[in-house]
């Protein structure tokens, strides 16, 4: 039985990772940690998890766990997961993973020379809209890929009270990491390797000052990337946080994926539209939507949020994939290697804004990303 710490006591904990791992065959959680001890306590007598910790430093050398989930405020998963490893425990990190490229090697590089499994749960990818794209594509149905377009937009950015995310000093960068990071990760997925990358980014929202009256850096809440792969192929990755959408839940995706042999559609408006559509090359249209029930037949499809909790909480996916990786004692995936990529994309995005949105490159003669 694989003893799991949680680091954090969010919303995103409580409806995340608490609920997956509740009744995992595999695991218990032993212990949880926040800075409030309240509000600790109180996610432990909901979930009847037995130890409360304060400091994550205690609770990672306690000898109570196997395993840590980090997800506390970015500024902390570098550090978390460095004594984490350190102390022979598995992880799962939240992305971003560090706030540099330089410290997410070193993080990379420390799992590396351990036999501890690690994971970056970067969950879109397990949705239907995604899944079945990378089934297409994958399976040729797009031919020599073209052009894809990926949007996030979303509207918590409107609200100008302070928050977190955009403070540059806790959070690194504003939507570049938070919902950019999401689709650098997916782009390489779906085309394949980023060669180049350019970036333009806006603060439309004038925000307010810290609980405490001081004064901090403010990132952005708009950008717009760019990016040319490996194929040839050229993509626009676009997030928003100040986009009124007028839905539910305040957000949408969009997906455009274009080659020499079809177009690929997919959207969804996080209340109950998810939809793929396709043409075939030669096709006049409409455009036909595609079966997304096929790969997940027990899940339900009323909602997009019921979707999404029957997929993590009742598919050993994410959370639930990496205690099983654990317990067999493979390699995970998408795992901190992964998670250290996408965060020298996120941090060539911010350089490239600040100089106008050159477009940089990726891969040097050897293969490797710069640091």
């Amino acid at each position: 039985m694989i003893r799991v710490g949680i680091v954090g006591t969010s919303w995103w904990t409580d409806s995340m990772y608490l609920p997956a791992l509740a009744d995992h065959r595999g695991c218990e959680v032993a212990a949880i940690c926040g800075r409030n001890a309240e509000v600790a306590q109180a996610r432990a007598d909901q979930w009847g998890i037995a130890r409360v910790f304060t400091d994550s430093e205690e609770m990672l050398t306690s000898g109570e766990i196997d395993a840590v989930i980090v997800a506390s405020s970015n500024e902390t998963h570098a550090p978390i997961t460095r004594q984490a490893l350190a102390a022979g425990l598995h992880v799962l990190c939240e992305k971003p993973v560090s706030l540099s490229g330089s410290e997410a090697d070193l993080m990379a590089s420390e799992a590396a020379d351990t036999d501890l499994v690690t994971m970056v749960p970067f969950t879109y990818q397990y949705m239907p809209i995604f899944a079945a794209t990378k089934r297409l594509i994958a399976g040729g149905f797009l031919g020599t890929p073209h052009h894809l377009n990926l949007r996030y937009f979303t509207e918590y950015a409107l609200d100008r009270s302070y928050s977190w995310r955009f403070d540059k000093e806790i959070a690194g960068s504003g939507v570049i990491g938070d919902l950019g990071s999401h689709w650098l990760y997916y782009a390489e997925w779906l085309f394949g390797p980023i060669t180049e990358l350019g970036c333009v980014s806006a603060a439309f929202v004038e925000r307010d000052l810290r609980p405490d009256g001081t004064d901090y850096e403010r990132s952005e809440d708009s950008c717009i990337i760019s990016v040319r792969f490996a194929n040839g192929a050229l993509g626009t990755l676009q997030a928003c946080a100040a986009s009124w959408e007028g839905t539910p839940f305040g957000q949408t995706h969009h997906l455009d994926a274009h080659g020499s042999d079809g177009t690929i559609y997919a959207s969804s408006d996080w209340d109950t539209h998810q939809e793929v559509r396709i043409l075939a090359r030669g096709d006049t249209g409409p455009s036909r939507p595609i079966d997304l029930t096929a790969q997940w037949p027990t899940v339900r499809f009323d909602t997009v949020h019921n979707t999404y909790r029957d997929i993590f909480r009742t598919t050993d996916v994410m959370a639930r994939q990496w205690i099983d990786d654990i317990i067999a004692g493979r390699a995970c995936t998408p795992d901190l290697a992964a998670g250290a990529r996408v965060q020298h994309f996120t941090d060539l995005a911010v350089a490239s804004a600040a100089l106008d949105g050159r477009l940089l490159p990726v891969l040097t003669p050897d293969g490797l990303i710069p640091t």
